[in-house]
């Protein structure tokens, strides 16, 4: 992660902190295929890249076109672990402010490892659930109960994700609870999963008064503070994005790695 061009601010600023994974393909156990599946093995080719990138919600802003745009980030791209994001994460975050910000808001999916990571390196930080990576999570329950693009699905599914965006968490896991005893088996162990995703990142899905904040400032009539409140993501698109410019780079066709030249050439693609 390279250092930014300008120290921190002198005003109060927060600092946005988004992480995800890709996947990146290696040869292993390289010749060693046909033995391996004849003792009935499985060759690995995948591979987790971990990511991350790092700016101040001062450096978001929005094209004419209404298009979300970054002016100044930094990225973290790395195949050694979880351990290694970590600590690189944790050195581009002091590098763009982290030590000196007001507030630091970390923004993911539901991935335990992300949250583990986040409460080791930035304990006192905002989390946010992607609120889209939530709605994903309902619309297989609606297609499981109505079938695939119904308008019974449709009609099914968005009083529920009105009841996200309002903060109403417990309404939408009582509304989820109550479905149980209509299915069957394996679906009562689908809608389990589901479930437990919004009981376990309930705290992490405060979206109401960023919505509003945005009604506010189309409305003309949004405070100081609200308008700080409507720049802030709701999603982690910044680094979502960010693994489909590297997945680009490294799924070309026929293209394997190695994991030595895997971390040499995504720390080149980086900078």
């Amino acid at each position: 992660m390279g250092r930014p061009s300008e120290g921190p601010p002198t005003q109060p600023f927060t600092l946005i902190i988004e992480i995800d994974a890709c996947n990146i393909r290696e040869r292993d156990d390289w010749g060693q295929t046909q033995a391996l599946r004849e003792q009935g093995q499985k060759p690995e080719r995948y591979h987790w890249v971990y990511m991350g990138t790092v700016f101040r919600l001062d450096q978001r802003g929005q094209t004419a076109g209404q298009r979300a745009v970054i002016t100044e980030r930094g990225y973290v791209a790395t195949r050694l672990g979880l351990e290694a994001l970590a600590v690189q994460l944790y050195r581009g975050a002091l590098q763009r402010g982290f030590a000196q910000a007001e507030h630091v808001l970390v923004i993911a999916d539901g991935a335990v490892w992300i949250w583990n990571r986040a409460k080791d390196r930035f304990p006192d930080a905002t989390q946010r659930l992607d609120l889209w990576h939530g709605d994903e999570h309902l619309w297989p329950v609606a297609h499981e109960l109505y079938g695939r693009g119904t308008p019974e699905a449709r009609a099914w599914v968005e009083p529920l994700l009105q009841q996200v965006r309002h903060d109403e968490t417990p309404a939408l896991i009582a509304s989820l609870t109550e479905l149980k005893p209509r299915l069957l088996e394996a679906q009562q162990e689908k809608l389990q999963r589901e479930t437990e995703y919004f009981e376990n990142n309930a705290h992490r899905m405060k979206y109401k008064d960023i919505l509003q904040a945005r009604e506010a400032v189309e409305d003309g009539e949004a405070t100081t503070e609200q308008i700080k409140l409507a720049n802030q993501p709701l999603g982690s698109g910044a680094i979502e994005s960010a693994c489909r410019q590297y997945q680009c780079r490294f799924k070309r066709t026929g293209q394997f790695w190695t994991t030595a030249g895997d971390e040499a050439l995504l720390c080149l693609e980086t900078f």
